[in-house]
């Protein structure tokens, strides 16, 4: 069973919020408040999806010295590389660009490492071959910062390289000729959250600007804002925050997927059964993403990327098709990796404060996914590794009261390579090392949460008598799309609800559906994963959800998603 959660109750509006909001109702007044957004510009810049000041891309370190590399590399006709990795915001990215270049008349291909052969980011042996085959610049997209010594290797053969990447470097940036990166030492550009695609579109925007301010015409028009469809796709899997900037590219690209004009997009709708209209940042997370991903962890990425840039019709629908296949598949492995890596850690037995699997079975494509699981069962920080012949390859969980790649750099001395962010991480460590790291890691964990009371914390944004939902509420709700990380869906609180029916559905008996009434009015709930309550439902509950309109064989009900709920306090 999951552990319990904390609950916390609405916080109170401020005088501030309530003089200054007082134009707004009161739901979203108070969801305004819960979110920072106290003053009414801070409120508006919001609601409007504007991008902070100062996000033209020429402000971020980098990009004019990529822009006039960019443009010697075109009038000259030189083969350029993009270099991208093998998840769905790597994939998107290096479809951006190599679409945007390739549009603009440039010699350029993608390349995407094999997760299984050449593992994360660059390797010297695949710069040697693209430097062998002609091309003259590579350009990193989503991975490059932590690769000094490849970036020394990319100068050594005199292959250019600009690096563009997200994650946060490692002591000295790499040598290359220009590094993009709003996290790097002296870049002081005002966002530093955009996705590895969100990188690649700044680039792409910067030399749009750059051919303006000169002057030049090209022979059809081209615009960064075509591609803004693949920055959202990249950004939302990616999990990155959907605030400031993010959150503008986001909610204009959600625009563009709605009216697909890339066959591939399109035709991965189709097979996923969703309706293009409708594509939420939900439906990003939860559908599109996960299938973009399935390419790479089980073989190639190749046929994410390929699928994003076809422009044939058949072609698409197979690529599609296969991806489909290829998540259903994932979906199976995955499952059956979480039970062995339950059984190794030993989350129930154990008093560790970090949970550790590793095994030469595990499909090295997708540990992460069963870390990201046994940290939401468990809400520990995890680790689930592939223990291969001579390397062991981890990819790591983390809850917010622990900064994982914080932990990491602390035993770097251990690792081949490690990188990440604050919440998800991966490594390599000789075998022979391991033991070391992981008991190192594990008295890292025990310094900082031994202290703490360790349950995930559910914030209440509004407390509301359920009678007093009205669908009027969903039009205010909307207000707040692209919901995701760093911008959650608003979270209601109702309390004192009596259950009229419930049962337990899906594979597993794993989710609850209930009716509640508060004896005025009656909703239908649904309650993913948390179908360990059927058996000890109490008649009155205390329920956290979020309010949507579920649209099912063509009928739209309103109901209540469950986040927890409790038995009813008298």
């Amino acid at each position: 069973m999951p552990p319990e959660k904390r609950w916390l109750d609405p916080p109170p509006l401020t005088a501030e919020a309530e003089h200054e909001l007082q134009g707004y109702p009161w739901v979203l007044r108070q969801i305004l408040s819960n979110r920072g957004y106290t003053s009414q510009a801070a409120a508006q810049q919001f609601l409007d999806a504007l991008p902070p000041p100062g996000t033209e891309p020429e402000n971020m370190l980098g990009i004019p010295q990529a822009v006039d590399r960019l443009e010697f590399a075109l009038d000259h006709a030189e083969p350029v590389a993009i270099y991208g990795d093998y998840d769905a915001d790597g994939v998107t990215a290096t479809a951006l660009l190599v679409q945007f270049l390739g549009q603009l008349g440039a010699n350029v291909r993608g390349y995407i490492p094999n997760r299984f052969d050449e593992g994360y980011g660059l390797n010297t042996d695949a710069l040697s071959s693209l430097k062998e085959q002609g091309t003259r610049l590579v350009i990193t997209v989503d991975c490059g910062i932590r690769s000094p010594v490849e970036a020394d290797h990319a100068q050594k053969i005199g292959l250019d390289l600009i690096i563009t990447d997200h994650h946060h470097p490692l002591g000295a940036v790499p040598p290359a000729l220009s590094v993009i990166n709003p996290k790097q030492p002296g870049d002081s550009y005002p966002d530093k959250n955009l996705a590895g695609v969100g990188l690649a579109y700044k680039l792409a925007a910067g030399f749009l600007n750059h051919l303006g301010k000169k002057h030049l015409v090209l022979d059809s028009p081209l615009v960064a804002d075509d591609f803004l469809d693949l920055v959202a796709l990249g950004t939302i899997s990616d999990l990155a925050p959907l605030k400031g900037e993010n959150r503008a590219l986001v909610k204009a690209g959600l625009q563009s997927i709605r009216q697909p004009h890339r066959q591939g997009l399109a035709a991965l709708i189709g097979v996923s059964g969703l309706i293009a209209q409708n594509v939420s940042a939900s439906d990003i997370s939860f559908t599109l993403g996960p299938r973009l991903n399935a390419a790479g962890r089980l073989d190639s990425a190749l046929a994410a990327f390929d699928l994003l840039i076809s422009t044939d019709l058949y072609q698409a629908g197979e690529l599609a098709q296969k991806l489909e296949n290829q998540n259903r598949e994932r979906q199976d492995i995955t499952r059956q990796a979480l039970a062995r890596a339950e059984a190794l850690a030993e989350p129930a037995q154990t008093d560790q404060l970090l949970l550790f699997a590793a095994d030469p079975e595990f499909n090295p494509g997708i540990v992460g996914l069963v870390a990201s699981r046994l940290t939401e069962l468990y809400y520990r920080p995890s680790v689930v590794a592939h223990f291969g012949p001579e390397y062991t390859r981890a990819s790591c969980r983390s809850i917010p009261e622990f900064h994982i790649t914080d932990a990491l750099d602390e035993c770097a001395d251990l690792l081949e390579h490690h990188g990440g962010h604050a919440a998800a991480a991966g490594f390599t460590v000789r075998n022979d090392r391991l033991p070391e790291l992981i008991m190192r890691l594990q008295q890292v964990a025990s310094r900082q949460l031994s202290t703490l009371d360790l349950r995930p914390t559910l914030q209440a944004d509004v407390e509301i008598p359920l009678h007093e939902l009205k669908p009027a509420i969903l039009e205010i709700l909307e207000q707040l799309q692209p919901t995701g990380n760093g911008n959650p869906p608003a979270f209601f609180l109702s309390r004192g609800l009596k259950i009229q029916r419930s049962k337990v559905v899906g594979k597993d008996n794993a989710h609850l559906k209930l009716t509640v009434t508060d004896g005025r009015i009656t909703y239908d709930a649904i309650g993913f994963r948390l179908g360990h309550w059927f058996e000890n439902m109490p008649p009155f509950v205390d329920l956290i959800y979020t309010y949507e309109m579920n649209e099912f064989n063509g009928n739209k009900t309103l109901q209540l998603n469950l986040r927890d709920l409790k038995p009813a306090q008298s």
